[in-house]
């Protein structure tokens, strides 16, 4: 009976070592919130880095006119001490992204979260994700709906180590004007701010609307090779409505 314990024991902690030296890196998505004004959309990432074990919190802050970067952003914050907090890397951000927007702004005019899929989910379609935009029903605003195509970029010169590399084009089905696509993002080349993605997955739909509707987000799950495993990060395609 002991030995039989002992081998227990011993097969536990090979599948949970077997585990961890697979479990990559996921970056929990927090998502801030809009600007009164429709202006800015902002979203956070967090968490452990595979391989060092630092923490990190990156915060996004993006101009809903034109889908860029405000000035001061990204904010990116790692703590090279494996035995640092993840919320201390996180209070940091938060303390240089006041600089941008306030995060009480932020957090009195977060939206609403749509549609969500975490990358766990395996039921859900990764490449198109249709939702109404507010919580109204019977619903008073057309569906709003996005649909993700890969573009395959195994050319980039910096990523020939990495295997696949994946660029992506975001669509955006117009539903009142009878099903006409139009693209709000094409990637022409990745940046090297996204690293050597091998793919992409519509995550969530953020929106914010006041006496109607006025801004989206569309959060996108982008996976790349990692240290232990794949690794998840977060990007978002803004617009207005």
């Amino acid at each position: 009976m002991r030995n039989l314990a002992l081998f227990a024991v011993c097969l536990f902690a090979q599948l949970a070592t077997s585990v961890a030296a697979y479990a990559g890196d996921v970056a929990e998505l927090e998502i801030l919130g809009f600007s009164r004004d429709r202006g800015i959309f902002a979203f956070e990432e967090y968490g452990v880095q595979d391989g060092s074990g630092f923490p990190y919190a990156n915060r996004y802050y993006i101009d809903t006119a034109d889908d860029s970067f405000l000035k001061g952003s990204p904010i990116r914050v790692r703590l090279e001490d494996e035995n640092a907090m993840v919320d201390a890397a996180r209070l940091q951000a938060r303390q240089k992204g006041e600089a941008i927007v306030s995060q009480a702004e932020l957090t009195a005019n977060r939206g609403i979260t749509a549609g969500f899929n975490p990358v766990t989910e395996l039921s859900a379609d990764p490449f198109r994700m249709v939702v109404n935009p507010r919580p109204i029903f019977s619903p008073v605003d057309d569906p709003l709906e996005f649909r993700l195509d890969q573009i395959g970029m195994n050319d980039t010169e910096r990523c020939q180590s990495q295997g696949e590399i994946n660029g992506f084009r975001l669509l955006r089905i117009e539903a009142k004007d009878g099903g006409q696509t139009r693209i709000i993002h094409e990637d022409k080349s990745i940046p090297q701010s996204r690293g050597c993605p091998n793919g992409h997955q519509i995550g969530a739909v953020q929106t914010f609307s006041l006496d109607s509707l006025g801004a989206y987000a569309v959060l996108i799950a982008v996976r790349q090779y990692g240290f232990e495993g794949p690794d998840y990060r977060w990007i978002a395609v803004t617009g207005r409505l």
